[in-house]
């Protein structure tokens, strides 16, 4: 189902849409409609990633558990000397 929404847009911005939606061949309702679709699926991803985060720090304020810098470092350096070795297998987790 879809329903129509009102937007209120001052001069410049109307004629700024027109004009893009000119050179797109495209109308001004498809090119609203493809920055807000584009906005939500940015910021929903955000959103998770935030509170994936917010988890990750939450576990670690409840264990203490952090990866060695030292660790990280020796791992990145053979990362990029060329050698592919799963995180795994050099941490030993």
């Amino acid at each position: 189902m879809t329903t129509s929404q009102g937007i209120k847009l001052d001069d410049n911005t109307r004629k700024r849409l027109k004009a893009l939606a000119d050179k797109k061949q495209r109308s001004s309702h498809w090119i609203m409609k493809t920055a807000i679709e584009d906005y939500l699926k940015r910021e929903e991803l955000y959103e998770r990633e935030k509170e994936e985060d917010m988890k990750a720090y939450e576990e670690y304020l409840e264990t203490g558990y952090a990866i060695d810098n030292e660790l990280v470092m020796g791992w990145l350096k053979e990362l990029s000397s060329g050698k592919n070795t799963p995180w795994q297998k050099y941490s030993g987790d």
